[in-house]
């Protein structure tokens, strides 16, 4: 069975199937049948072996990971089955399983009974159930099935499947083997490794997922490209070396062909139209046209007479009818668009000849509406449309009931031009006929390579010398008959069908593409009736009718003369023009009489082979070597015959033309006579210019060659014809393919074409829908890179299509030599369609690099074919004392920066208060207290509790008493405080320090989400040994609930005590400190990293701390300050609980939580309280990003005023967020935030403040960076907007008393000034150790107390972990010095080492979240030296796949790296922490415990 072609040629709609024969289809066609205009057999077995020489070498490579969101759309037996390699694979073991399955089968076949099952099973609605199993119990297969599909939650319509991959582990070893192949969908994450590789055990969790992709990438790549170093100071990627066993061009220079001189005919007509007044004249009864209904028969005939009649009333109304007599609507010269549909010939024939007679410029177009054709009627400036009734009648209307303005136009006049609307000239009217002169005819449209269509303008007597020099080569007589089946708008349809049969008083029968699909035999019938002597048809119209010729025994092709295959320069026309001829010789055909032919839009026919005398030996073929045309040369295939292109001739050029081939691209230089060049022609009868565009016609038709030394051969200019070939003995002309299928990879050539031949040999049956495939180039790299996208038959399973994938992906390794960088399938009939339902490639090509191409499966193979990139880089080894002197020899200060002096406290009755918070707070409550400290709002803005300095130290008072009976604690036990943000948690805080206790504090765990939030508290508790929990009546009762005990031991808490009923005395006395290096509190935090870390915080640390700020601050007792920030850890719980005490000014306090139940919390408050300083985090401040961001005008309307805000600093632990702290700016500018509040802090676990932007000082800089080189741990300043720049903005002004200075993390000694490396901090306020169990000494002493190993080796410094760089910019400081601004640029611990290069995670991240318009946040992460991303999509399931490449080619383009795993997830499968940070490494661990139920994984190979 043979199929449709995929280029133009496939099915308009999915209605029409295509042609079946016309007895009324006794054969049911498959979807999937070959595209045999690629069919070779030769080719097939040369595919075939190359497999089999692949099946050897084993390759498994990992499928991807898919989920399936419903049974019901998947039948049975398209199930993805779990892993079937047992344990043995001997024969016996695989007939036990044979027996089994069978059982199995039968009691599994059919989707209703697992619908069934799962809800008579379902007791239990989460994903959970399924990853509980047991490991080891040994249930039977099928009530493991049970537990199963018991955990498939039903939904309202259909039954999601959310089985987790675990399910795969706990079915018994035994019973894995067992399950059939088409029994039963487990989860979304199975592999199978290819039928090609026995023995492979592949167990399905993600991790040997990854480990099958290592093993796959540590084959040997397949060129041994010699790797290049780069310095990044010149970081080009050079192109590999040429290999010096390329094939080179040996021959002589061509010598430019001429064609047989044209003919002098004494009666040939002045012009084209003179040929048609004189047949309407003397020969009106003769048929000229005949047309075909959609049954095949014949609907009408149009005679010479009425084709001139019609064509006269066409003329005499379009000049005279429109508009006045004073003002024509149209003049001789205009251009006048055609919109006629295919099966209409005869209206379209007579609106063109009518244009000709009035001297207006047709220009025929396909389908109405398109954009590209918007831009051809623009450049030629067309401003009216012809068109029939029933045409116009289709085209969209507006409510008006006028047409419809289609995108990207120019505005049009709509006529109609059916018999009845025309006018009958006057007796006095004759149309004017000039002789043929060099003004434009007609314009023929072509597309471009990158889908832009362009109007190529024929003169008239181009028009003329052309029918003429078609009548010559093909012999055409008067009164002959013509089959013509192509579209008769344009290229040889229009030639032979229209104008030069017109010329020859030819009667033209002609075949619409909508007979053909209904009746593929059509125009062989027609020729049999008519005793055609010519058929002008595609190698498609050659397949169709030898599909349908069972039911025609008695058809006879001897009156043909000439078959004229008017693509036959697509190298694989020569299987099609052999199958047929194979097929109707015993129907009379003669081979001498197949004619194929090379046309071009811009040189129109380029040449065409002549029928040969009878009996006469047909044109040799050549077999040429494809390894050799990839290098542009000319080799005759011998040893190789699986990489052979069979290529057959085109005939001789055309009478009266010169020919050249002339190298494809650079200058056109002549070929030598052993290489491929791109045809160049010069004759009058081809196009003169692309109508309207000077620029490109210059390139295009007016080329003159050059020889080897440059040099022009002479001055008359020849047209590119975009076909690429070589002239072979007896001149006969050879085309290879076309410059716009032409993919260039590595310096290499290949042909679309070939390799669309070489997939469709790989067993498309299973998988490609009716051969549809579309190959094209997209530059990533610096270089081409091939993608292949075919459309999937509906009932492909998903083991067919990856088996087909990986394949199609050897086959074409193995005969183009030439690695593909990606492969998709997209469901059937989805690929953009051209008019003639071929696939439209520049619109697919789009799709793909927009992320609009939705394929239901892809293949992307970075690893195997970008070969180009940089060599990793090795690490020189530099002692720090040479980085020292070289930094002194190049005049470089070294990198360091420092705040300004604390000063000394002097008066005696301050320093006692300064030392000691608790005291702090007891002498405000003595001097002053009244005084409103702390103001805590709730959502409705309204203060639900206030505390007065005397409140707050006699709630703590009491909190004292209350641990002191019930606790029975010791001084200096910790004590964890558990409390919602608010007031209580800062009262529990001072009356554990009134008690000499150590207080905690700690989140407390989200009553919705125990599970994954009391671990964490549980663990901090035990960590930090405390003795006993201050805590809310309602947490107490959350803590001790079963919800608890389901994830943590609750028989085990220490103490609970409530704080909620307190006692009513006073503590005999309150606790002083003996010194002030005792501890005051720990802070615990979990890093980015994963790391639980507490530190410890002595009370003299504190009181500095909390002085630091009130100077920076210029915090007093009568300032007011709104926090909206955690107050569990680091800087967000020093504001919160301790700076207030220490300075004295009221704290306005806005739990973060309390903004999700109203947004505008915050704002409003800043603008009501008229507050000047506010701090909050980078969470609190996305949510107003997202949800206030188109609500500025209505909170402006509720008077809601930010000019008041001086400073608004974001507290974190990280590199600033310079595009998110930028669009809240700009976003609330409106509202009157300036744009110099926004600023950051930076604090890490060894010192908790570092930065502050206060009010002294200069406002933050921002500095553009290299990025790469920024990955050599170099710092190099660029311009804003140069190419791989990174913006970073500083991270707040350096605190009084601390110093800081950049270090390098390897050797320890000082860098220079602008080198990136680890912050390191000394100062008063610095943390004094992390809070150990087992005394981690080494940690302690390396990360607080390090001295450099070089410059000043006595200082103790702290170690943040954090990567930056100091520079000195040219603003002052408060001191009146130059300004120092610290820059951070990441978390050491996070950064991913790759390539012998430092990345860091949110650089690639903001790249890949650029990638696609549905990617909501991502994360990367490495494993094994594979780089892994996980995208969140936020668009619908169908876009997940388009993700794949768009993320792979954004991080291969902007950090040279290959990604190794895509992961798609839903949105808010990242785990982020309170301040706003992802948590990476967590998202590993979930990713390789298969906890994540992605959308998709895709392995890259």
């Amino acid at each position: 069975k043979l199929g449709e072609p995929s280029r133009d040629c496939s099915p308009a709609s999915p209605e029409a199937p295509g042609p079946s024969s016309s007895s009324g289809g006794r054969r049911n066609r498959s979807g999937g049948t070959r595209d045999d205009r690629y069919r070779s057999d030769i080719h097939t077995e040369a595919v075939q072996a190359a497999l089999a020489k692949h099946k050897e070498e084993k390759m498994a490579l990992p499928m991807p990971t898919k989920r399936r969101s419903a049974f019901v759309q998947s039948p049975a037996e398209d199930c993805t089955p779990p892993d079937t390699s047992s344990a043995s694979e001997d024969e016996g073991s695989l007939r036990r399983q044979a027996a089994l399955s069978a059982v199995l089968v039968q009691s599994l076949q059919s989707p209703d009974y697992w619908i069934n099952r799962s809800v008579q099973s379902s007791s239990s609605t989460s994903s959970s159930t399924s990853s509980t199993l047991s490991h080891g119990e040994n249930k039977t297969p099928t009530s493991a099935l049970a537990d199963i599909l018991a955990s498939t939650r039903i939904g309202c319509v259909c039954l999601c499947s959310l089985v987790n991959d675990h399910v795969c582990n706990s079915l018994p070893p035994a019973s894995t083997s067992v399950l059939p192949l088409s029994c039963l969908y487990l989860g979304p994450a199975f592999v199978l490794p290819l039928p090609s590789c026995p023995g492979v055990p592949v167990n399905s969790r993600v991790s040997t997922k990854i480990q099958q992709l290592l093993n796959t990438l540590k084959r040997p790549k397949r060129p041994p490209l010699s790797d290049f170093f780069l310095d990044d100071s010149e970081e080009i990627v050079e192109v590999p070396q040429p290999d010096p066993n390329t094939p080179r061009p040996e021959g002589r220079q061509i010598i430019p062909v001429k064609g047989e001189p044209l003919g002098v005919v004494s009666n040939w007509p002045p012009a084209l139209q003179a040929a048609l007044a004189r047949w309407g004249a003397s020969q009106a009864k003769s048929p000229a046209l005949t047309t075909l209904d959609v049954t095949g028969k014949p609907l009408y005939t149009l005679t010479y007479g009425k084709l001139w009649s019609r064509s006269l009333k066409l003329a005499y109304t379009l000049l005279n009818k429109l508009g006045t007599k004073n003002e024509p609507v149209l003049r001789p010269g205009d251009r006048v668009a055609l919109v006629y549909p295919n099966t209409d010939p005869a209206m379209f024939w007579v609106a063109f000849y009518g244009c000709l007679l009035a001297e207006v410029i047709p220009v025929p177009i396909e389908d109405a509406g398109s954009l590209q054709i918007g831009f051809l009627l623009g450049s030629c400036g067309v401003g009216l449309a012809l068109t029939s009734e029933i045409c116009l009648k289709g085209l969209p209307k507006t409510p008006q009931g006028e047409i419809m303005q289609f995108k990207g136009w120019p505005r049009m006049k709509w006529v109609v031009t059916d018999t009845k609307y025309l006018t009958k000239p006057s007796k006095d009217w004759q149309p004017h006929i000039p002789t043929a002169n060099t003004d434009t005819a007609y314009i023929e449209y072509k597309a471009s390579k990158e889908g832009t269509v362009m109007g190529v303008a024929v003169s008239k007597i181009a028009l003329l010398t052309h029918c003429q020099a078609l009548t010559q080569a093909c012999n055409y007589c008067e009164g002959e008959t013509l089959v013509n089946v192509l579209d008769c708008k344009k290229d040889m349809g229009l030639w032979h069908g229209v104008l030069t049969s017109v010329m020859n008083r030819i009667h033209t029968i002609t075949v619409p593409y909508a007979v053909m699909k209904a009746c593929p035999m059509s125009w062989v019938q027609r020729v049999h009736i008519h005793k055609a002597r010519v058929a002008v048809v595609k190698c498609r119209d050659l397949h169709w009718a030898m599909m349908a010729h069972r039911d025609q025994r008695d058809t006879n092709l001897s009156s043909i003369r000439m078959l004229i295959v008017a693509d036959g320069a697509n190298p694989w026309s020569v299987s099609s023009c052999d199958a047929f001829l194979n097929v109707f010789q015993s129907h009379g055909l003669k081979p001498e009489v197949i004619c194929p032919c090379a046309s071009s839009p811009e040189a129109l026919t380029v040449a065409i082979r002549r029928p040969g005398a009878r009996g006469t030996a047909l044109p040799a073929r050549a077999i040429l070597s494809m390894g050799g045309l990839s290098h542009g040369v000319i080799r005759v295939n011998t040893e190789d015959k699986n990489s052979a292109l069979t290529v057959q001739d085109v005939g001789h050029v055309m009478p009266g033309a010169l020919m050249c081939i002339v190298k494809p691209d650079g200058p056109p230089q002549l070929c030598k006579t052993d290489e491929i060049g791109e045809i160049v022609l010069n004759s009058r009868a081809g196009g003169t210019l692309y109508y309207g565009l000077p620029g490109v016609t210059k390139n295009t038709f007016e080329v003159i060659p050059v020889n080897q030394a440059g040099a022009p051969i002479g001055d008359i200019p020849f047209t590119r014809t975009g076909l690429l070939g070589f002239v072979g003995p007896g001149s006969l002309v050879f085309v290879v393919g076309k410059n716009e299928g032409l993919l260039t990879v590595s310096g290499r050539r290949h042909n679309a074409d070939d390799l669309v031949a070489t997939a469709l040999a790989v067993e498309p049956v299973k998988t490609v829908y009716r051969g549809r495939i579309a190959v094209f180039s997209v530059t990533v790299f610096y270089d081409e890179r091939i993608v292949i996208v075919a459309e999937q038959r509906p009932d492909a399973s998903e083991e067919d299509s990856f088996q087909w994938m990986s394949r199609v992906l050897q086959a074409i390794d193995s005969i183009h030599q030439v690695g593909l960088y990606c492969l998709a399938l997209v469901p059937a009939n989805t690929l953009p369609k051209t008019p003639l339902g071929g696939i439209h490639i520049s619109e697919t090509k789009q799709n793909f690099l927009e992320g609009n191409l939705h394929p239901c499966n892809i293949l992307l193979c970075p690893h195997t074919c970008v070969t180009n990139l940089p060599k990793p880089r090795q690490k020189q080894p530099v002692g720090p004392a040479s980085i020292m002197v070289g930094n002194l020899v190049a005049g470089n200060r070294m990198s360091q920066a420092a705040g300004r002096e604390l000063g000394v406290v002097e008066e005696e009755g301050l320093v006692r208060k300064h030392q000691f918070l608790s005291e702090a707070l007891q002498w405000r409550a003595q001097s002053d207290p009244d005084h409103v400290l702390y103001v805590l709002l709730n959502a409705k803005g309204a203060a639900v509790c206030t505390a007065t300095c005397v409140q707050l130290h006699k709630r703590a008072e009491k909190i004292t008493s209350a641990l002191m009976e019930r606790g029975g604690l010791n001084t200096g036990d910790n004590v964890v405080l558990l409390y919602p943000p608010g007031i209580d948690l800062i009262a529990a805080f001072y009356g554990c320090l009134y008690a000499g206790l150590i207080p905690v504090t700690v989140r407390p765990p989200h009553p919705q989400n125990l599970a994954a939030t009391l671990p964490t508290v549980r663990m901090i508790i035990d960590v930090s040994k405390a003795a006993c929990i201050l805590t809310t009546q309602p947490l107490m009762r959350i803590l001790r609930s079963r919800e608890a005990a389901a994830s943590v031991n609750v028989k085990t808490w220490p103490t609970i005590i409530d704080t909620d009923d307190l006692p009513r005395r006073r503590p005999p006395q309150l606790y002083k400190p003996p010194t002030a290096e005792m501890l005051a509190y720990l802070d615990f935090s979990v890093s980015t990293t994963g790391m639980l870390t507490g530190v410890k915080m002595s009370h003299s640390a504190v009181s500095t701390l909390c002085r630091s700020i009130k100077l920076q601050c210029e915090l007093y007792s009568s300032r007011q300050i709104a926090i909206c920030l955690d107050p569990y850890c680091g800087l967000g719980f020093v504001q919160w609980c301790l700076s207030s005490v220490y300075s004295g000014h009221q704290s306005i306090l806005i739990p973060p939580m309390e903004l999700e139940l109203s947004l505008p919390l915050w704002l409003s408050t800043l603008s009501q309280y008229k507050i000047r300083d506010t701090f909050c985090s980078y969470s609190v401040m996305e949510l107003c990003t997202k949800g206030l961001g188109t609500q500025t005008d209505s909170l402006k309307a509720r008077g809601v005023n930010l000019s008041c805000v001086r400073s608004c600093v974001v507290i974190a632990e990280e590199r600033p967020r310079l595009a998110l702290t930028q669009s809240f700016s700009k976003l609330f500018k409106d509202l009157g935030l300036s744009p110099r509040a926004v600023s950051t802090a930076f604090g890490s676990r060894v010192n908790l403040a570092i930065c502050l932007q206060g009010t002294a000082g200069p406002d933050p800089s921002t500095v553009y960076v290299d990025m790469k080189s920024l990955r050599h741990d170099r710092v190099r300043l660029v311009e804003r907007g140069a190419p791989q720049s990174l913006s970073l903005m500083e991270s707040g002004t350096i605190l009084p008393g601390v110093k800081v200075i950049i270090v390098n993390p390897e050797t320890r000694g000082p860098l220079g000034d602008s080198h990136l490396g680890e912050i390191w901090v000394q100062s008063p306020h610095s943390s004094s150790g992390y809070y150990t169990i087992y005394g981690e000494e080494s940690l302690q002493a390396d990360h607080f107390n390090t001295r450099l190993s070089f410059g000043e080796p006595h200082t103790l410094w702290a170690r943040t972990g954090y990567l930056g760089f100091v520079k000195r910019t040219e603003l002052l400081g408060s001191t009146g010095d130059r300004h120092d601004a610290l820059f951070v640029v990441g978390q050491l611990d996070e950064t991913l080492e790759l390539r012998g290069l430092r990345y860091h995670p949110i650089d690639i991240e903001t790249s890949v979240s650029r990638a696609h318009r549905s990617i909501a946040e991502s994360a990367v992460f490495t494993w094994t030296n594979l780089l892994v991303v996980v995208a969140e999509l936020a668009g619908s399931e169908q876009e997940a796949l388009d993700l794949v490449p768009l993320v792979t080619n954004v991080v291969l383009e902007e950090h040279h790296l290959i990604v190794g795993v895509v992961v798609v997830v839903d949105p808010g499968v990242i785990p982020i922490n309170s301040r706003g940070e992802k948590q990476r490494m967590h998202l590993r661990d979930s990713f390789l415990a298969d906890q994540l139920d992605p959308i998709y994984v895709a392995y890259n190979m």
